[in-house]
């Protein structure tokens, strides 16, 4: 059993039959389908997609055998974003496993490599069947689920911090840039700049909560290199409901480290009341949403 399915509202799943009972009903009564097939057309590929609240449902994915029958082969829920988060470039690789992938983003603003479960996997078939890759020009719409989350009082910024950390978020970026095609005093002043944060911090952390001194971060989180532990503030929110279970999910949208992605968590799981200008703390599974050029 997949465990992100409580964070679109399916949180009573208790059985393996409840779980194929919902998916056939998602292969049924599908919203959206997708095929495509190999190069040498041996094999059909099939993609059912179904909501159950706005921007939130599930995929279930298989192939087709020689009889023409569709076998399921897995599923996932997922989240939709409603933004553009990046317009860097993007990797792609498959998973081991099954007909699945992962997507890379090295997004300076965040300052590590951010990996991705990839929504739309027919697209990126489609285009690699058509020996259209490596592609350029692709857009990146990332979101998330939850279903570990806390909502923490804002910090208080006054106009001038806000123009001072926009400029130094532009200065850093573009020393990151920098330093990735090796330019050595970039290097070195992001190195000097670390260790002046750091001493700044364990100085001020003896006397202050952690939290006041971080507004947000962004940290891989686990084992499984999709998965986050983030810090970031909500620009948005608003509450849907699964039409199915009734039960209630809180959809953001939060800045965090200047990227913007929504953040789906089922309403049991989040502490504390959302609203905008406070902050989101929580462990997040990251999805995305390539928008390949025409």
């Amino acid at each position: 059993m997949h465990r992100y399915l409580r964070a679109i509202g399916f949180s009573n799943l208790k059985s393996r039959l409840q779980v194929n009972n919902l998916l056939a009903y998602v292969i049924q009564n599908a919203d959206e389908k997708k095929y495509t097939s190999t190069n040498d057309m041996d094999i059909m590929f099939a993609e059912y997609s179904m909501d159950f609240a706005e921007n939130l449902g599930i995929t279930v994915r298989g192939e087709f055998n020689e009889e023409n029958q569709f076998v399921f082969d897995y599923y996932f829920p997922y989240s939709r974003g409603t933004q553009i988060s990046s317009y860097e470039d993007i990797s792609i690789e498959r998973h081991a496993e099954k007909e699945s992938y992962a997507g890379i983003c090295d997004d300076v603003k965040v300052g590590v490599s951010l990996i991705f479960y990839l929504q739309n996997v027919i697209s990126y078939l489609k285009i690699k069947n058509a020996n259209r890759l490596p592609i350029k020009g692709t857009s990146l719409i990332l979101s998330a689920l939850s279903v570990d989350g806390t909502i923490l009082l804002p910090l208080e910024k006054r106009e001038s911090d806000l123009k001072k950390t926009k400029k130094e978020s532009i200065n850093r970026s573009k020393l990151i840039a920098a330093a990735r095609n090796g330019d050595e005093d970039a290097m070195e002043s992001l190195t000097l700049e670390d260790i002046d944060t750091y001493t700044n911090i364990s100085r001020k952390i003896l006397k202050q909560d952690v939290f006041t001194l971080v507004d947000t971060y962004f940290m891989p989180y686990g084992v499984e290199c999709d998965q986050y532990s983030v810090l970031g503030e909500i620009v948005d929110y608003q509450f849907v409901e699964n039409k199915m279970t009734k039960e209630e999910i809180c959809q953001m949208t939060i800045c965090c480290n200047d990227l913007y992605f929504d953040v789906s968590i089922n309403k049991k799981d989040l502490l504390g009341e959302p609203k905008t200008g406070r902050r989101f703390k929580g462990i997040i599974w990251m999805q995305g949403h390539i928008n390949f050029p025409e």
